[in-house]
């Protein structure tokens, strides 16, 4: 397979043309690694990469692709797992150097879903250390840059996995999401990033960053990628406390191209205040087209919107400190100096900030909760700016004060907070060739409905077809 053929495909595609025996699970499976092994070197997206070994055993973590049982949806297909998702007898770094040599004695829960359905893991994708950051501009690991401009960042923290799907080294990857993680890269490399609502995906097996706030969810170049994906990793898991025993759905059965009569709420205050211009040109264009598709456009108010972002950092940062208390006693000089200074902050907030932060955090879910029996869905911009150039990550960038750093969570965080799904697909591109976001998010375990409306606009606007020139 030639890497022209190998770029056009979508994960679906993949898996079509390897169970009708067009190519071999194992000659899939050496394209992807051999572009892997090119691309690399410049985009930093792996940590690892996981070559087939010589056995025939499935359950092996390096398993030969052909030997894989070819009527399971995911046969043979290569995915990439972002380097905090445990994998047996390979090492999860967590994208830092305190982890540089942890080698896991099982794997994670998705990860042992993925294998059961056929995929081949052929890496574990770069990230902001421990997850906590937005740039993946990683001291330790190099700089997973932008698919479409290597002067900029992937964004992150499942930067690494963003990159890899955006310049075909797999077909998917799963990232994790606490305050936008799957969904900021998303944006920002042109790709599709589910954060699916919290306990819909165990979390058994990730290493940790906020355990109330974490999620697990797939990242690939379409919607109905995502479904498939979504279908394979979801479900109750008994062995992880936060997971929720509720039905699980066929989300690909919700792909049906219809949207009339979708409620989509419209929230002008705040999410569309403060945006670069190409953006704001592309999520109104967005808008018009799902108002073309026939849903109904209403303008709301969304709440606790005032009190979020700090909500937010009460539960993460001493939820995270709580982690790596330990960690930071005996290592801290072998954290990266971005990560351990957000880690440490969490030592000095108090008891009663986060108690209060938590009661916080109840009333605004049950607040929304409320709001969605007006709507269906809200729209939003994933995030307020294109990827910015990594020297320009803490300056301006436009009138304002807002750092680049500072404004790439501005949309994802509130969704974090209340749990419920969310999706970023790709809705434009400025004229200098970055891509926009736009952000679906639905009430709770409702992704069948945010998965329909994305695939109705991008089977509609067709950005998923423009690919990195690379």
């Amino acid at each position: 397979m030639t890497d022209t053929e190998l770029k056009k495909l979508t994960l679906v595609d993949a898996a079509q043309v390897i169970a009708q025996r067009k190519i071999s699970a194992r000659e899939m499976a050496d394209a992807v690694i051999s572009r892997i092994e090119r691309l690399n070197p410049d985009f930093r997206a792996f940590i690892t990469v996981i070559h087939p070994a010589n056995s025939d055993d499935p359950g092996n973590p390096n398993a030969r692709p052909h030997s894989l049982n070819e009527t399971r949806v995911l046969a043979g297909v290569p995915i990439s797992v972002k380097d905090l998702y445990d994998t047996k007898a390979i090492r999860t770094t967590a994208g830092s150097k305190v982890f540089a040599e942890r080698i896991p004695r099982e794997d994670a829960t998705v990860v042992t879903k993925l294998k059961d359905a056929g995929a081949v893991i052929v890496g574990k994708n770069n990230l902001h250390e421990f997850a906590f950051g937005v740039t993946t501009v990683n001291p330790h690991y190099g700089i997973a840059r932008n698919p479409w401009n290597r002067e900029h960042i992937s964004g992150g923290s499942s930067g690494g996995s963003a990159s890899a799907v955006a310049l075909g080294m797999g077909f998917g990857s799963m990232g994790s999401d606490t305050g936008g993680s799957i969904r900021i890269p998303a944006s920002l490399c042109g790709i599709v990033g589910l954060k699916p609502t919290y306990g819909r995906v165990s979390l058994r097996g990730i290493v940790p960053l906020s355990w109330s706030l974490d999620h697990a969810g797939p990242m690939t170049r379409t919607v109905q990628d995502a479904a498939v994906l979504m279908e394979v990793i979801a479900g109750y898991d008994s062995r992880d406390p936060y997971s929720r025993n509720v039905d699980t759905p066929r989300y690909t059965d919700a792909l049906t191209g219809g949207i009339k009569g979708v409620r989509v709420g419209i929230p002008d205050k705040f999410f569309y205040e403060h945006l670069a211009p190409p953006v704001d040109t592309a999520i109104h264009a967005a808008i018009r087209i799902l108002e073309k598709l026939g849903a109904q456009i209403a303008r709301i108010d969304v709440p606790g919107l005032a009190i979020h972002r700090a909500t937010w950092l009460q539960i993460a940062s001493p939820e995270a400190y709580s982690y790596h208390e330990v960690h930071l006693r005996n290592q801290a000089a072998i954290y990266g100096a971005d990560v351990r200074g957000r880690l440490e902050a969490g030592r000095a907030l108090l008891s009663i900030d986060y108690v209060r932060a938590q009661r916080a955090r109840t009333l605004i879910k049950e607040q929304c909760r409320r709001l969605f029996d007006t709507v269906d869905v809200i729209v939003t911009p994933t995030v307020p700016i294109p990827a910015p150039r990594i020297e320009d990550l803490n300056k301006p960038w436009g009138n304002g004060p807002e750092t680049s750093i500072a404004s790439l969570t501005r949309f994802t965080r509130f969704f974090s907070v209340v749990g419920l799904p969310a999706i970023s697909i790709p809705c434009g591109f400025t004229p200098d060739g970055l891509p926009v976001g736009m952000q679906i998010a639905g009430k709770a375990f409702d992704e069948v409905t945010v998965l329909r409306v994305a695939h109705a606009y991008e089977q509609d606007a067709r950005w998923f077809e423009r690919r990195p020139t690379i």
